[in-house]
């Protein structure tokens, strides 16, 4: 990572997992960042996960050089980053902790370990000295844990965000930014789009010229331009454009038919962001795939009554993200007594804030039939034309 002359990275790089916290699919792997800045007093923002403590602390170590550190910055304690607190402690005996006054409570709940009168208190606008860099906290509660600080630093122009402006992946991995960040977003942040937009707005008046979040890369330039305008579209819940994305399950592939049809007829149109089959792509990509355009397909099958699971889980997974403020369009799949296109609409309107649908739903009673091709012929019409 490119940082300021008096700033070194830390961190480590894990490109062994295949998920991150358990859920989350990371092909190109991902990072815990971590830094270091050396100054009249020497400050290390942030630690690492318990599993990677030895190579972290050599990282320290190797950094500082002959130097101590007289303080632990402590932006986020979730323990992917606060894992070594206790261990960096015992090994800089000197060193004080700064933190949200709200951390100190975790860190004796999560480790055992109580600071005591090395515990520094950081709360909203406080300045750190360590000579010429100056760090001002400014606290971002819920994003995405009620404790969490940034940092900024007055000397570089660096905004140390915590998990703010995170993303998956790591440099080198061939991913793009955009779209792990998207996911990033999405799957860990986006239930917390107003706060998100506070914090925007809250940060406006600093002139930033580089972003440290504590996954993924640093961001400074284009990239960083580019991020902030993301940031805003996705913390107020606005799509990024006006496509659809075409969400579905299927059993036998018929539902399947149905979706690729409408699909085609949209790509022809220039109207076709992605498409997306829950059995067997990364239902966290869809999910930022819907959030990131204006209008939404879902088509799945009735099962026992009610919306196959695949799909209910993907709906789950939009609601307890606040999906609202876009266009929706149903096709249901039911070889008796299709049920699923009005659960699907009853659970949307009870969950999700200002959803509107388009006014065919398509019907399909196992297999396609002339009557079903028409309809997806007009709903195809109704998303183009909208």
């Amino acid at each position: 990572m490119k940082l300021g002359a008096d700033t070194k990275y830390v961190g480590i790089a894990d490109n062994e997992k295949l998920f991150f916290e358990n859920q989350f699919a990371v092909p190109g792997g991902f990072t815990c960042n971590s830094y270091v800045i050396i100054d009249e007093k020497c400050a290390v923002i942030d630690g690492v996960e318990e599993e990677y403590l030895d190579v972290w602390l050599k990282n320290v170590k190797k950094a500082l050089g002959d130097r101590k550190p007289e303080y632990l910055v402590v932006l986020h304690m979730e323990p992917d980053h606060s894992g070594s607190i206790a261990a960096f402690a015992e090994a800089y005996p000197g060193a004080k902790i700064v933190s949200n006054p709200k951390s100190f409570a975790m860190m004796k709940a999560f480790y055992r370990f109580d600071p005591g009168e090395r515990a520094v208190p950081a709360p909203d606008g406080y300045s750190l000295s360590l000579g010429k860099h100056v760090l001002t906290f400014t606290a971002a509660p819920m994003l995405h844990w009620p404790e969490v600080n940034v940092a900024y630093d007055e000397f570089t122009k660096t905004l140390f965000s915590a998990d703010v402006f995170g993303s998956f992946g790591m440099p080198g991995s061939g991913e793009k930014w955009e779209d792990e960040a998207r996911r990033y977003y999405f799957g860990i942040v986006g239930k917390y789009g107003a706060q998100a937009a506070g914090l925007l707005k809250k940060l406006a008046g600093k002139e930033t010229e580089l972003v440290c979040p504590l996954h993924g890369r640093a961001l400074a330039g284009e990239e960083l331009s580019r991020a902030l305008e993301l940031y805003g579209l996705w913390s107020e819940y606005k799509p990024e454009d006006e496509k659809t994305v075409i969400v579905y399950s299927s059993v036998y592939g018929n539902t399947q038919s149905a979706a690729m049809m409408l699909a085609e007829i949209l790509e022809e149109k220039g109207k076709l962001a992605d498409v997306w089959d829950l059995g067997e792509d990364d239902a966290y990509e869809a999910v930022a795939s819907a959030f990131a355009h204006a209008k939404l397909v879902l088509a799945t099958t009735t099962y026992n009554g009610d919306v196959f699971p695949l799909m209910k889980d993907f709906l789950n997974r939009l609601a307890e993200r606040g999906y609202k403020d876009r266009t929706v369009a149903l096709i249901e799949n039911g070889s008796w007594a299709p049920a699923a296109a009005r659960a699907m609409k009853a659970f949307l309107e009870e969950k999700c804030k200002n959803v509107s649908f388009c006014p065919t739903q398509v019907k399909i009673l196992s297999a396609m039939s002339p009557e079903s091709q028409q309809q997806i012929e007009t709903l195809a019409d109704e998303l183009i034309g909208e």
